[in-house]
């Protein structure tokens, strides 16, 4: 995939907080933005996968084929 420069603003206080946290990382801001925004898209990705291979699925019956209890067997007290 290539690469796109995007511009964004931020206020002071969190720009001065990404630079001590890109230099923790011993990286630039661009990239750990970059990276976070990427982490995020395959999160995003991952969880829309899923709940389309599992809504894509035939529904399994709930028992074993044995009948469910009527409500009054269930709460007879």
């Amino acid at each position: 995939m290539g690469k796109v420069n995007v511009t964004i603003t931020i206020n002071e206080e969190t720009a001065d907080w990404a630079r001590i946290e890109a230099a923790k990382r011993r990286s630039s801001i661009s990239r750990m933005l970059g990276e976070m925004l990427e982490s995020q898209y395959r999160q995003d990705n991952a969880y829309a996968q899923a709940m389309q291979d599992f809504f894509s699925r035939e529904p399994l019956p709930i028992t074993g084929g044995e009948p469910l209890p009527s409500r009054e067997e269930r709460y007879d007290r």
